[in-house]
């Protein structure tokens, strides 16, 4: 797959405990994107954060939480995105979905490395 120039990244805030279908959430929106033949996807666990009804989620000692903020993020071309989101648009019931254009530079895969 080829991809340079302009794209989209695709940000989707939610919760680790966040579930689709009795699977977790973060597990199901990765999945889709590789069925989807998107050119990646990334989840990244937060260490400390709150959303839209203001409940701190922590990983210190004393407030350990089992609900960490997560964070994937795609990026692929436009119209992949737009794809994408089309689809997995009811998956995300709660949580925050964030698009901006971004300049894509260089995207790689090592020769001869299975994934």
């Amino acid at each position: 797959m080829k991809l340079e120039g302009e794209g989209k990244l695709l940000r989707i805030f939610i919760g680790e405990s966040d579930q689709w279908d009795h699977k977790p959430l973060y597990e199901e929106l990765v999945r889709k994107a590789r069925a989807m033949g998107l050119a990646g996807a990334t989840v990244i666990r937060g260490i400390e954060g709150f959303g839209a009804n203001s409940r701190l989620h922590t990983t210190r000692i004393l407030r350990l939480s089992e609900d960490l903020p997560l964070v994937i993020e795609v990026v692929d071309t436009v119209e992949n995105i737009d794809r994408f989101l089309a689809e997995v648009d009811d998956m995300i019931e709660e949580g925050m979905v964030t698009v901006e254009r971004v300049e894509v530079r260089k995207y790689q895969a090592s020769k001869g490395k299975d994934e």
